[in-house]
């Protein structure tokens, strides 16, 4: 069973166009995108079918030219605690009930068929993501022609928490990329830096929608999360632009680091993390990987937390590099 508990303003974001852009092409990436016609982005209806399955609160649908045709992009906002071993069966019906709506307003390509859908499911939940992407893989495998009739539909994965992992330069690459770092920010340093960044890029009059959906995110949701939420030094009005947001930051670091100390969060975190499983994790990096290639992970360690650490322990008995390690 779902159990999304992410904040609205993830859909939000993602209502804007400009972060779908930045999406398919730093993360999918693929030939085809850089055929899209980004100015061409519309987001379309997505509370169709809500009698028929279920209230879908955390879905998006778009469309973009390709060429002559259309082409619809099925984002899923996927925040639980617990993965979803079915997912490849709810993205199928999904696509199928899009589908039939298209088909009822007549949405066909030039020639009566169906316009093709890319179906992305956007997981950042702490565990990694170990559900199925394809439905054949949930299918039991029957000897005979009846193998025919087997249905075909996987769906594309964004991880987040796998995707910084592999991401190891400090600049920030998109919008997209920051909320991400922004989501597995641990440290006022962190947040302040990426702070700035979007401040000096979103500049423009119409990017702010996009600038005031950032500022308000990170006041109502980020810094009401532990270990943020606790202080007693974010009980400000709220403000609606980024640059004041950064002031903020600036003008409360010292102060908030000072507390941390006082009540050992910030030496108790860092220490107990490389005393314990932290220090285990690199010490078993640099036995199978040698010591350069595990310093070059040790900031990310010490920064992540305690379920992340666990799964890199378990990832690491299988593991032929490094890299897999981290995925």
């Amino acid at each position: 069973m779902t159990n999304n508990h992410h904040d609205p303003a993830y859909k939000r974001f993602f209502s804007q166009p400009v972060m779908i852009k930045d999406l398919l092409v730093e993360y999918v990436g693929e030939d085809w995108v850089k055929e899209l016609d980004f100015s061409t982005l519309e987001k379309q209806n997505g509370s169709y079918a809500a009698d028929d399955y279920r209230d879908r609160h955390d879905d998006l649908i778009w469309r973009v030219r390709w060429g002559k045709e259309w082409l619809y992009v099925y984002l899923l906002l996927e925040f639980q605690s617990d993965i979803d071993q079915f997912m490849a069966v709810r993205m199928m019906t999904y696509l199928g009930l899009l589908y039939q709506d298209l088909i009822a307003q007549g949405k066909l390509t030039s020639d009566g068929r169906l316009p093709p859908v890319l179906p992305v499911v956007l997981y950042n939940g702490q565990r990694r993501w170990s559900a199925a992407t394809d439905i054949d893989s949930l299918i039991e495998r029957i000897p005979g022609g009846l193998s025919a009739y087997r249905p075909q539909m996987r769906y594309m994965l964004l991880d987040e928490g796998a995707l910084l992992s592999k991401d190891n330069s400090p600049e920030l690459h998109s919008l997209v990329h920051a909320l991400f770092r922004l989501e597995h920010s641990r440290t006022p340093d962190d947040m302040r830096s990426i702070v700035a960044t979007l401040s000096k890029w979103l500049v423009k009059p119409e990017q702010r929608p996009i600038r005031r959906e950032f500022a308000i995110w990170i006041q109502r949701v980020l810094l009401r999360r532990k270990p943020f939420a606790d202080s007693k030094l974010f009980d400000w009005e709220e403000v609606q632009d980024l640059e004041e947001v950064n002031e903020m930051l600036a003008e409360r670091m010292n102060e908030w680091e000072r507390e941390w100390k006082q009540e050992g969060r910030l030496e108790g975190r860092q220490e107990g993390l490389l005393a314990g499983e932290g220090k285990s994790l690199l010490l078993l990096l640099e036995q199978k990987f040698g010591k350069e290639a595990a310093e070059q992970y040790r900031p990310r360690v010490e920064q992540a937390d305690e379920p992340t650490i666990q799964q890199w322990l378990i990832n690491i008995l299988t593991a032929n590099s490094i890299e897999e390690v981290f995925r």
